[in-house]
């Protein structure tokens, strides 16, 4: 998580962070369906409308690092300097599954798996990190991709990191999944540059006087 500089930006980071670690909390002890957000306020000791200053809803209380998780892979892409792109992305992938595979973690997944709206909100979220992430690596000059490109190669990379967290064993899951993403990289071809008016074999050029 962006550690904030600012006083304010550090009260209102610790004001988040108590309302997402109390409402996790509650779920974990009462089942997510039997909490509602007047709970959390309550418990966190703060107002209604604080808890949705923070979180736009109750599923978003349980994926509190949603943002965290789409910067990290955008600053991956831009962060990389001359290192190739899938790679850079490999690395982080594999930070957030060793963080997402942790045995603190799995009582959150098991609540997660176990609840429609939860995975229905993880399939969403993983769709918004996709794109995200496809637009970071369009707006790398070095990377001159077209955009479907860009999109099919984010989605690879955020299925990447749901299938080794879900296997027996992420990082041989991970090992094989990113062999067949940079393989699928490696020959890509770069977008076509459109033909002038007057290049050969184009239509203008092949015409007569």
């Amino acid at each position: 998580m962006t550690v904030p500089t600012g006083r304010r930006e550090r009260k209102k980071a610790a004001t988040r962070q108590k309302i997402a670690d109390t409402a996790l909390r509650l779920f974990l002890e009462r089942g997510f369906d039997a909490v509602g957000i007047r709970d959390v306020a309550a418990e966190a000791d703060v107002a209604v409308t604080t808890v949705f200053s923070h979180f736009a809803s109750k599923e978003a209380l349980v994926f509190e690092r949603d943002e965290d998780f789409e910067l990290r892979l955008a600053r991956a892409v831009a962060g990389r300097a001359d290192e190739p792109l899938i790679p850079a992305l490999r690395r982080e992938v594999q930070a957030l599954v060793r963080h997402c595979t942790a045995d603190s973690a799995t009582p959150i997944w098991r609540m997660i798996d176990a609840s429609p709206a939860l995975r229905e909100y993880e399939e969403s979220m993983r769709l918004r990190h996709a794109e995200a992430l496809a637009t970071a690596i369009a707006a790398d000059p070095a990377l001159s991709q077209t955009a479907t490109a860009c999109r099919a190669i984010a989605r690879f990379v955020i299925d990447a990191y749901a299938l080794a967290r879900e296997a027996a064993d992420p990082q041989t899951a991970l090992d094989e999944i990113f062999r067949m993403i940079e393989a699928a990289w490696a020959v890509t071809p770069p977008p076509e540059s459109p033909e002038s008016p007057e290049s050969p074999g184009s239509p203008a050029g092949a015409a007569g006087p």
